[in-house]
């Protein structure tokens, strides 16, 4: 599904030059701006943010969870319920609360009944990874060893069949070993630094330090902290810069400064993080993507950019960004408090993706109200 969408989303840009929808026409209903006031968004309002993506999107059975696709049907995919189950992490993170124990807990059991423990008959190795960080992540927060096992387990058949000599190193997208992208570099030098942290074995850093030093060299432009998308088995180098991609770019570094106390790795986040601030947003607003995979792009940037601003001391540089973006959605969600993905146009009153709906509530669980110094 996905080497399609890609193919797919190169003819739209040839075609358009954009990724990301245009401005609704101000004569559809639903594209008018909302009845809601124009406010800064309160830690309550994080909270009914999150209760109403999941009164909209989830369903447990039996003590096993898993989030809708959209508002009407369906179950959301490996990995976007990865993604999801991410945001449950980052609310537990913020809140502590048991319910949303619970919920994590639920999910990943949910996860479990449908996907098993080995996730090796999927062959997208990004897929994989996304969810390895979604379990070391819960493991960290609970202490259930065997979210723990998981990671470990699905790190380790990962890294072995995707990493190869080829293009000077780094890891293959899929088993079809077509392409080395940002999507599987990124998250797997996030997923080897979290399991270094649980488990204390240094060749956990060492392949982290390896998938990011590949990413860099061959993705990464130095000059303007772009991340290109991917490089072909022939070694060319394609697409543009996307904000999964930056963000996952710049937790690696983050995370890979704070474990080898070396500098140099903030320097590239920050590069990455400036780019994505000023030449992926518009007017300070982060891209509606449009195409099904890409639709909680933001929230992976969100996310390890909030991390990186809040172990550097970086916010007082980049608060005033993401506020905008957080009070943005805030104030254009709609009747049942649900925000989509193109965050400065109110929330249609028609059926929405869940995993498109996720950029709004992570905003909200991961921004300060106020800069902190």
């Amino acid at each position: 599904m996905k080497h399609l969408i890609l193919k797919l989303l190169a003819l739209v840009f040839a075609l358009t030059g954009s990724l990301v929808a245009a401005e609704p026409d101000a004569s559809n209903p639903a594209a008018v701006t909302n009845s809601i006031p124009k406010v800064p968004f309160t830690l309550n309002d994080a909270n009914t943010a999150f209760d109403a993506f999941n009164k909209a999107f989830y369903f447990v059975k039996d003590g096993k969870g898993y989030y809708k696709e959209d508002t009407t049907k369906g179950r959301n995919h490996f990995w976007t319920q990865a993604e999801e189950i991410e945001m449950i992490v980052d609310t537990l993170d913020r809140t502590h609360s048991p319910a949303h124990k619970t919920l994590l807990d639920e999910s990943i059991s949910g996860f479990v009944d449908k996907w098993g423990t080995n996730w090796t008959s999927n062959h997208y190795n990004d897929d994989l990874m996304w969810m390895v960080i979604a379990t070391s992540r819960a493991f960290l927060a609970t202490q259930n060893p065997s979210y723990k096992e998981m990671a470990k387990f699905n790190f380790n058949e990962t890294y072995a069949r995707a990493w190869s000599t080829n293009l000077g190193g780094g890891l293959w997208w899929s088993t079809t070993n077509a392409s080395k992208n940002a999507c599987i570099n990124g998250p797997a030098a996030i997923a080897a630094c979290y399991l270094y942290q649980i488990l204390g074995d240094k060749s956990y850093l060492d392949k982290a330090k390896e998938a990011y030093a590949w990413e860099r060299k061959n993705l990464f432009e130095e000059s303007t902290g772009l991340i290109h998308d991917s490089m072909r088995a022939d070694g060319q180098v394609r697409g543009g810069a996307l904000t999964y991609n930056q963000g996952t770019f710049i937790g690696a570094a983050n995370f890979l400064a704070s474990l080898t106390g070396d500098k140099s790795y903030l320097a590239d986040a920050e590069k990455a993080a400036d780019y994505s601030r000023e030449k992926i947003s518009k007017n300070g607003i982060l891209p509606g993507y449009t195409f099904n995979d890409g639709l909680g792009f933001n929230s992976i940037l969100i996310r390890w950019l909030s991390r990186f601003a809040n172990d550097n001391h970086r916010w007082p540089k980049y608060h005033a960004w993401m506020l905008q973006n957080a009070n943005a959605a805030w104030n254009n969600r709609r009747s049942d408090n649900l925000s989509w993905n193109r965050l400065n146009v109110p929330t249609p009153e028609t059926a929405l993706h869940a995993w498109g709906c996720t950029d709004a509530v992570v905003l909200l669980q991961l921004v300060p109200q106020t800069s902190p110094q």
